[in-house]
């Protein structure tokens, strides 16, 4: 969601147990992520972030940094998608279930 949609209901599911994954890349928005973050922490959640290559700043803010290269801002949607699909992965694995046959997965699509 938006770092600026934060504030308008989600924040209030914050627990420590709660894991928050933030992408956090060196752009316009880069300054509501990190309140958003700090947010998230002052209210003990997990905080699991992707991250421009060299940024001090989220590694010391989140428990778990996933880094991207620096790229144009355009770009970023592309480098940062990666580590989240694998993150997904994992986590889907990890809980046991079959990643390779999703629940509710439409064999074909119908178009009227």
């Amino acid at each position: 969601m938006p770092a600026a949609e934060m504030k308008h209901g989600p924040i209030a599911l914050i627990t420590k147990n709660m894991p928050v994954v933030f992408i956090a890349t060196k752009n316009s928005q880069y300054d509501k992520v990190v309140s958003n973050i700090e947010e998230v922490r002052a209210r003990k959640g997990r905080v699991i972030a992707v991250a421009t290559e060299g940024d001090a700043e989220i590694a010391n803010l989140a428990e778990h940094v996933f880094y991207v290269p620096d790229v144009p801002e355009p770009l970023q949607p592309l480098v940062s998608i990666i580590p989240l699909q694998l993150l997904a992965y994992h986590a889907a694995v990890l809980r046991g279930c079959d990643v390779d046959k999703p629940r509710n997965l439409a064999k074909s699509v119908t178009v009227e």
